[in-house]
């Protein structure tokens, strides 16, 4: 028999540490650290513990650094190989994740172990760079948990001894995720509201037919090797590529508790995705935006869903509005979003009037 081990990504989770205070950190002792909050990721749960001052042999100036501590082990006496991967990025957009992305890993085999140091950035280096804003600045962490399968026996002719390996978990929404980060092989250049994003014409038309028709169609002679996008926010167009290269919309979920600004990003997005025609997009924002229905937003919510066709969004605005509580009525009445409405979707207050008529009777 020969024997194997099959080393399978199980898990990983993406986490942005935000350091208010940057000066306070200056009266720290050498080694001191902050500690983050828990994070679950394959069943165990983990640390991250920043070191403002990290006393560093051969270096005059402590620099910045980071490492992963194990706080709690899943029920099993097999080591858990995990790894941590960080860089500082900016919450405006303007600059590019840091170039210095550092990554260390180690097998833990008990809590309280932790990795290597994770050198992030010298201190001087990081007051002169643009990442530290107001005091503060985001460092951006990926802790991914490995788990080994030990011992596969493959018995040389004789299959029916062999033992099955567990399938790998999908992995390619995180290979092609990594190829629009990284733009290697990019061939289209989009320009959208003074920012550029690099991608793959083959990636795009096989996920949207304007894309097709864009790059592919009748359209090509037209196309140059850069493309400029109008009336849409940068951020909006980032969020489009990624979910087309990866199914997933991540921006959806990184602000919970702001339920303002996860609805303005949803709204954006569904018209966004009705305009590339990528329908599961649409159906993810029209699900959003009726999980976040308020007299704030509906007025806009409904304007969008009658201009992009979202009957069910559609409905529950209007029984929110028409078919609820007075109060409702009276504050969505109050709203400048209303009064767009009226400008924008007249034949939506015969809708209106027609629930609000039922509702009486």
């Amino acid at each position: 028999m020969q024997m194997q081990k099959l080393t399978e990504l199980e898990s990983s989770k993406h986490i942005q540490l935000k350091i208010d205070g940057h000066s306070l950190t200056m009266a720290m002792d050498d080694g001191e650290f902050f500690s983050s909050r828990r994070w679950n990721v394959g069943g165990h749960d983990w640390e991250i513990h920043l070191r403002p001052k990290d006393p560093w042999v051969g270096r005059c100036v402590p620099p910045l650094s980071l490492c992963l501590v194990l706080h709690r082990k899943k029920r099993d006496c097999s080591p858990v190989k995990a790894r941590l991967s960080c860089c500082l990025i900016d919450p405006t957009l303007k600059l590019k994740p840091s170039k210095k992305k550092t990554t260390v890993s180690r097998k833990f085999r008990k809590p309280g172990d932790f990795s290597e140091k994770a050198v992030l950035m010298e201190r001087s280096e990081l007051e002169a760079s643009g990442y530290l804003r107001d005091d503060s600045y985001v460092v951006q962490c990926v802790i991914t948990v490995l788990t080994e399968y030990p011992e596969m026996a493959a018995a040389r002719g004789d299959h029916q001894n062999a033992v099955a390996a567990p399938a790998p978990a999908p992995e390619l929404h995180k290979h092609l995720g990594g190829l629009l980060r990284s733009e290697t092989g990019a061939d289209v250049t989009f320009a959208v509201s003074g920012q550029s994003f690099a991608a793959h014409r083959a990636i795009l038309a096989s996920r949207s037919p304007v894309f097709m028709a864009m790059l592919f169609g009748g359209m090509k002679k037209k196309i140059s090797q850069q493309i400029e996008i109008n009336g849409m926010e940068a951020s909006v167009f980032k969020a489009i590529l990624h979910f087309v290269y990866t199914d997933t919309v991540p921006e959806l979920d990184h602000h919970k508790g702001a339920a303002a600004t996860t609805a303005a990003m949803a709204q954006h997005l569904l018209a966004g995705a009705d305009y590339y025609e990528l329908e599961r997009l649409k159906l993810i924002c029209e699900s959003k935006l009726m999980d976040r229905i308020d007299a704030d937003t509906v007025s806009t919510t409904l304007a969008l869903a009658e201009q992009h066709n979202c009957s069910r969004l559609k409905a529950k605005c209007v029984e929110f509005i028409a078919g609820g509580r007075r109060e409702n009525l009276d504050a969505v009445l109050a709203t400048d979003g209303y009064k767009h409405l009226e400008a924008s979707c007249p034949s939506v207050l015969t809708d209106l009037l027609k629930v609000a008529h039922g509702r009486k009777k």
